[in-house]
């Protein structure tokens, strides 16, 4: 099935603010559809008739078309009422009900115009269901429907100053006031009169400027959304948040006018807070996550520096050695948990570490030669207990081929990676004095590396000669956990 935008492109009648104020309006209209408890369905014209391009079902109600309208044409019995409404740019109600099947549907027409000219319809369309006598809720709802389908005839709904995340939050169900043009609540549905208590308002808000009564329970010097009053007053299409000691509300503001002269508003209120609770719940965690791994961090730095300092006063160049590799092992573990502490995730893009750890690896192995080292392909996002674990390897082996292949001098090292979800295919290649009858060796360094893939990492690890000379390793790891 094609999208609104493929349809709307299928038009060709259209222009492009005339597609642009369509979209705005299927992005806005849920709260029509609740507040009439009925269907809407888009029909725009073509050469052909009508295609319906969009369809929104009203969450207060029960819908009227169970099985999806869109893209489908307008029944050619329909196609002059349509085209009236259109050229009239009034809206049409019908005076009787249509009956389908086992119940009636009341159906008003409602012209969509864009820069004073009609280009598409709405059909609002209600399921009628058993006769009952309308509440006043309901008689509220239908009245703000009513309004915002004339402001809809008359070019000034939607609204284009809405932010796009704004759209559609909070719903009519949530909570729904409205006010008059001074800001004065006419009426606050159940649901708005619970949100506004748990705000701290006291007692019933009808007849009372919305604003004043707000305004009254903000704690002292507590910081205020600049967009509050303006939304409160109904003078602005915006979203704005208010909070008070005891909870969290947002607020969505949607003026009603006649020809740009303001009217009234419609307020839809959403209590938030839980979600804010749980938010900053998460932010805290987050925050004692990144303090953990700063300070792992400077603790393996500062045991790092121990190592150094005691490495440059022994004289045993054998304990100089083991020293300056257990300094180069924890330093690398550091540089990930530097990463991880300025990161909100438990996940480093392990191209940026592995930058810093090969050439830190490259520089301890070869202080006096310049180590030229390439990688190619790339690691992608690894958590965080794969990122330490697949650095020590890699620091390991470009540390040996420096060591080994190149005995300590300058050379060139290749570092092929090769990632397919979750597995990682890595190749470290040098081309120094190769493997010969030796092997890979046994000491602890081997042993780090051998330990390390085959159990944190779940994979293989293996030597190979190179034929135009040096060694080759390759490292098959899996990133995920199994389930």
């Amino acid at each position: 099935m094609s999208n609104l935008h493929e349809l709307l492109r299928g038009t060709g009648a259209l222009s492009d603010r005339e597609r642009e104020w369509l979209h705005l309006l299927v992005g806005d209209w849920q709260i029509i559809a609740d507040l009439a408890f009925a269907d809407l369905v888009l029909w725009v014209p073509d050469t052909e008739g009508f295609t319906a391009v969009a369809h929104a079902r009203p969450a207060t109600g029960t819908t009227v078309h169970h099985e999806d309208v869109v893209d489908h044409r307008l029944p050619e019995g329909r196609r002059g009422l349509l085209e009236r409404t259109m050229a009239l740019a009034k809206i049409y109600r019908d005076a009787e009900p249509r009956w389908t099947g086992s119940y009636a549907v009341r159906e008003d027409l409602v012209p969509v115009v864009a820069d004073g000219r009609a280009i598409a319809v709405i059909a609002r369309e209600a399921n009628l269901g058993t006769a009952y006598t309308q509440t006043r809720l309901e008689r509220h709802y239908c009245e703000a429907a009513d309004e915002l389908c004339e402001m809809i005839a008359r070019g000034e709904f939607p609204a284009t100053t809405v932010p796009t995340y704004s759209r559609g939050t909070p719903r009519v169900g949530d909570g729904m006031v409205r006010l008059d043009m001074h800001g004065r609540v006419k009426y606050a549905s159940p649901n708005a009169m619970s949100c506004f208590h748990r705000l701290g308002v006291k007692g019933n808000i009808t007849g009372r400027l919305l604003a004043e009564a707000v305004t009254e329970v903000l704690a002292p010097n507590s910081p205020v959304d600049e967009n509050l009053a303006v939304v409160l007053m109904g003078k602005a299409a915006w979203l704005t948040e208010v909070e008070s000691p005891g909870a969290s509300l947002t607020l969505r503001g949607q003026p009603i006018t006649e020809y740009g002269e303001r009217l009234g508003a419609i307020i839809l209120a959403r209590d938030v807070s839980e979600v804010r609770r749980q938010e900053r719940e998460l932010m805290t965690k987050d925050a004692t996550i990144r303090e953990i791994h700063h300070r792992v961090k400077n603790n393996l730095q500062t045991v790092a520096a121990l190592l150094r300092l005691q490495a440059r006063r022994s004289s045993s160049p054998e304990t100089k050695a083991a020293l300056d590799e257990a300094m180069r092992r924890v330093s690398t573990i550091a540089l990930v948990h530097e990463t991880l502490s300025h990161t909100l995730d438990e996940t480093v893009d392990f191209d940026d570490v592995f930058l810093r750890v090969v050439r830190l690896a490259a520089e301890l192995a070869s202080p006096t030669e310049p180590v030229q080292t390439r990688v190619i392909g790339s690691f992608g996002l690894v958590a965080a207990e794969v990122a330490t674990s697949l650095s020590v390897v890699l620091t390991e082996l470009v540390s040996n081929a420096v060591e080994h292949g190149y005995g300590g001098h300058g050379g060139n090292i290749d570092i092929i990676a090769t990632r397919d979800d979750c597995h990682l295919s890595v190749k470290v290649r040098d081309g120094g004095s190769g493997l010969g009858s030796r092997g890979p060796g046994s000491g602890l360094g081997t042993q780090i590396v051998r330990t390390l893939v085959q159990g944190e990492l779940r994979g293989a690890i293996t030597w190979n000669d190179r034929v135009e000379g040096g060694t080759e390793v390759v490292i098959h790891a899996e990133l995920c956990r199994p389930k």
